[in-house]
């Protein structure tokens, strides 16, 4: 080959390489393993609908789908992350120092942390409290004035009311918003109510290693599977999967509170949070279909009273926060570290 050739065959793949780096047919999702069923139900409606490209909907966790969002605003990237809790203020500055620099946040719904049992169990009801006493590295002593390393094994050994069972909770790794959820809410929450915790009081959050708690991976389908396998085991998750499977489990009461549509869409129910993804606004020009996915998804007809994600364990935002979201999809409002801090993506 003359160098007149190679030459010219090195440029024409040079050209297919940029040309390649400059547009792509396939949107690409990761992020929570909550909101994937809902992502992954806009992803097949927008795929059978517009006739482009069904997008690819990945379920790598919030955290794990953050970091991969945040690491690059190249095509090789992903176009948005699904998230069970806000966008953190490092993961944001972050962004920002690997280039992605125009982010647009969507909040779609409300969801439950759900703890669940085997259907076969008998009903139970717990305090925050004492999922806390089950599940903490250290609790506070009989006198309550120091900490020990937890002794305890069954939940009969917190309080002699509940079941004489072994404590074992399978719940969610740390790379999941899900498990940053639970962490705040239950954890956090809980150690407020002990003295002996010192300057740590409402901020404790060490679990236990010694096998009452199981991590159990980003699939929360593989959750639902092993309590059905196993009786003694509880275990958390978004509502969604208990919506989905009550014909095998049974959510548990949290302080006499079902884990159901109304006390989650009203607050009542202890352990709820909004739901949310952030898309690469950089990509929208260089990604087919971005902005048609992102309009159907705050859609009524997905995200309003009766839309479908409805029926598959989304709860609804009221209707004039959904026309707010709407809103501010419609001018692609930009996210700012300022609403980064307030843990919201509306101004």
């Amino acid at each position: 080959m003359t160098l007149l050739k190679r030459t010219m065959l090195a440029t024409a793949v040079a050209a297919m390489v940029v040309g390649a780096a400059q547009a792509r047919d396939q949107i690409r999702i990761v992020g929570s393993s909550t909101v994937y069923p809902f992502s992954s139900y806009v992803a097949e409606e927008f795929g059978a609908t517009t006739g482009m490209a069904t997008p690819v909907v990945e379920s790598t966790g919030s955290g794990g789908g953050m970091k991969i969002f945040c690491a690059s605003n190249d095509l090789n990237s992903p176009d948005f992350t699904n998230a069970s809790r806000p966008m953190k203020l490092s993961e944001y500055e972050e962004c920002k120092k690997n280039g992605v620099n125009n982010i647009t946040g969507v909040v779609i719904g409300f969801d439950g942390i759900s703890i669940a049992q085997s259907n076969t169990n008998p009903k139970l009801d717990l305090t925050l409290e004492q999922i806390f006493l089950a599940l903490a590295e250290e609790v506070p002593s009989k006198d309550g004035k120091s900490l020990v390393k937890n002794p305890y094994k069954k939940w009969s050994d917190i309080d002699a009311k509940l079941p004489n069972r072994e404590i074992k909770i399978i719940g969610a790794p740390t790379t999941s918003g899900t498990r940053d959820a639970f962490d705040e809410m239950v954890m956090e929450t809980a150690s407020k109510k002990f003295e002996a915790y010192g300057k740590q009081k409402g901020k404790y959050k060490k679990v236990r290693t010694d096998g009452a708690f199981i991590p159990g991976g980003e699939n929360d389908n593989l959750i639902v599977q092993r309590l059905v396998q196993d009786k003694d085991a509880l275990g958390y998750f978004g509502y969604s999967f208990l919506e989905e499977n009550h014909d095998k489990i049974s959510g548990v009461t949290l302080n006499g509170i079902e884990p159901n549509f109304e006390n989650i869409a009203s607050a009542k129910y202890p352990v709820a949070r909004s739901l949310f993804f952030y898309a690469k606004a950089d990509h929208f020009t260089k990604v087919k279909g971005m902005d048609a996915y992102l309009d159907l998804f705050v859609s009524d007809a997905m995200i309003g009273n009766d839309g479908v994600l409805k029926t598959i364990g989304l709860i609804p935002m009221p209707a004039d926060q959904i026309k707010k979201v709407q809103a501010s999809v419609k001018a692609r409002t930009p996210l700012t570290e300022d609403m980064v801090k307030n843990h919201t993506v509306l101004k």
